[in-house]
């Protein structure tokens, strides 16, 4: 069966519940690639005529909202053992460098790092239950969670569908080539996140050194 035939039969409603929980729990705070499914859904919404982009942003920003809602829950009940935890048993994604980049990021920007951590892979994943560790107030996480939510699922699906219109001729007869793009674009966001992360950590082990050095 050609890809394009093949895509046709895949139910829209399994389309938008992928979305909906990939998204929501990479929100929640486990380490999976939202980005990079919200990408590929958006991309097959504008190929694809029996899956509609409202419905499918829509599914995206409810899964982002919940996803950070039970996130900030669980690291308001948690505290900071829940992020020891979480670093032994995710050490790529809740290591010392990683934790102590959103720290940073949280420190710096209060109620609009969740906002503005919906844009960033990394912080994608940290912003709800680093909220609740941090007893951020939950009016001002709810507000910004909300906002960040909607503008981040549906913007991105409003975007990358209107440039998958534009170039549908060349997406449905490449269909394998435009999935891809949408994988490379995730992969290449957390590549640059995980590397910011190492310099943050860095900088501030520097900023550290001189105050060990005077205390010794």
């Amino acid at each position: 069966m050609h890809i394009q035939e093949w895509l046709e039969t895949v139910p829209a409603v399994s389309v938008y519940l992928l979305v909906g929980v990939v998204i929501g729990l990479e929100s929640l705070g486990i380490p999976l690639p939202g980005e990079i499914v919200l990408v590929s859904a958006s991309i097959l919404a504008a190929t694809q005529d029996h899956i509609n982009p409202f419905v499918l942003g829509a599914c995206a920003s409810t899964g982002a909202i919940l996803g950070d809602s039970v996130g900030y829950l669980i690291g308001r009940k948690g505290g900071q053992p829940l992020l020891h935890w979480a670093g032994r048993r995710f050490p790529k994604h809740f290591g010392p460098d990683q934790v102590a980049m959103a720290e940073a990021k949280f420190d710096k920007w209060g109620m609009w790092a969740v906002f503005f951590g919906r844009f960033i892979a990394l912080l994608r994943i940290f912003a709800g239950p680093l909220a609740g560790v941090l007893r951020m107030p939950y009016w001002k996480f709810l507000i910004a969670n909300v906002l960040g939510g909607i503008i981040w699922a549906g913007g991105t699906t409003a975007l990358i569908y209107s440039v998958g219109i534009v170039a549908e001729p060349w997406l449905k007869r490449f269909s394998w080539w435009g999935l891809g793009a949408g994988v490379l674009f995730g992969i290449g966001s957390f590549l640059v996140m995980k590397r910011r992360a190492k310099m943050a950590a860095a900088a501030r082990e520097a900023k550290e050194s001189p105050v060990a050095a005077t205390a010794d």
